[in-house]
């Protein structure tokens, strides 16, 4: 029997590589620019159907727009400010780029996209043979569960499992949040806390496991960081800075996603839905690419 592998991407970071990418410019029926859309959906069905990644079931999570409930929390946390228009009109053409292959949308306005995937993660990661998370995002590096959820790099050709995520990080894969508390996270708008970098940060999280249990004084550490006394200090003034950083970068794993794993199966493309699309957006390259169109 096949293995069942359930692939979670995140949508939002596809449609920015699409939009920044070496790709021709784009536009559909009605003159709009859709670059970004045409390029999703091009690197989604490639995804589909490649051979080495057996897609058997997939959802596709948007942040849309760019804001949820971390924005309430600290205003220096990232939003749609300064996303580019013509890519911005794009998140809704971009999902329904999605539905006209035949996968599930998980459109985030509360959460975000990473909560949806970290939630999918976590509720089918037993009823599957592997979970493959699709996007490089440093946070979600917590989902990661042996070989069972992984995380997949695909600009960089990499897959992260927990062995991975320990050698890259140095930290577990739960301790995540507390590293980035420490260092930050510049796609997210986390600042951390000054004077700490991924060394000093990920000796310390690696050792201790969490902020709670890094002693407060340098000289009970017992591990060498450089800069030691500083850093104990600066973590002394800042703490509650840090435990909200870490809040900030703790992904949600109880999203209300109505869907089960059966709905999430992937049972090909929709002939009449897909072609539509394609004429709508004037791409005739993409009509014959499926390989397997769904039975009604």
């Amino acid at each position: 029997m096949a293995p069942r592998r359930l692939h979670l991407v995140d949508g939002t970071y596809e449609l920015y590589r699409a939009h920044f990418s070496a790709r021709p410019a784009h536009r559909d029926a009605e003159g709009r620019d859709v670059k970004a859309t045409v390029g999703l959906a091009s690197s989604l069905l490639a995804l589909l159907q490649a051979s080495d990644e057996q897609v058997t079931h997939i959802a596709v999570a948007f942040d849309n727009p760019i804001r949820s409930f971390r924005n309430a929390l600290f205003a220096g946390y990232k939003s749609d400010e300064g996303v580019p228009p013509e890519l911005h009109a794009q998140f809704d053409p971009a999902e329904d780029a999605v539905r006209a292959l035949g996968v599930t949308v998980w459109s985030m306005s509360e959460h975000e996209a990473d909560d949806a995937l970290a939630t999918a993660a976590a509720r089918f990661s037993s009823k599957v043979d592997q979970v493959r998370i699709y996007s490089p995002d440093k946070d979600l590096g917590q989902c990661v569960r042996g070989q069972t959820v992984v995380q997949v790099d695909r600009r960089n050709e990499k897959v992260l499992d927990e062995d991975t995520v320990r050698a890259l990080r140095g930290v577990a894969p739960r301790s995540i949040p507390d590293l980035l508390a420490l260092t930050g996270d510049v796609a997210d708008g986390i600042p951390g806390l000054t004077g700490f970098g991924e060394k000093s940060a990920s000796a310390l999280v690696g050792r201790y496991g969490r902020l709670e249990e890094i002693p407060p004084e340098a000289s009970a550490w017992d591990v060498k960081v450089r800069g030691a006394e500083r850093l104990a200090a600066t973590l002394a003034e800042h703490r509650e800075d840090a435990l909200l950083y870490r809040r900030l970068a703790t992904l949600v794993t109880d999203v209300p996603l109505k869907e089960d794993l059966g709905a999430l199966e992937y049972r090909g493309v929709p002939r009449e839905e897909f072609l539509a699309w394609c004429d709508r957006m004037r791409v005739t390259s993409m009509r014959e690419r499926p390989q397997r169109w769904r039975e009604r």
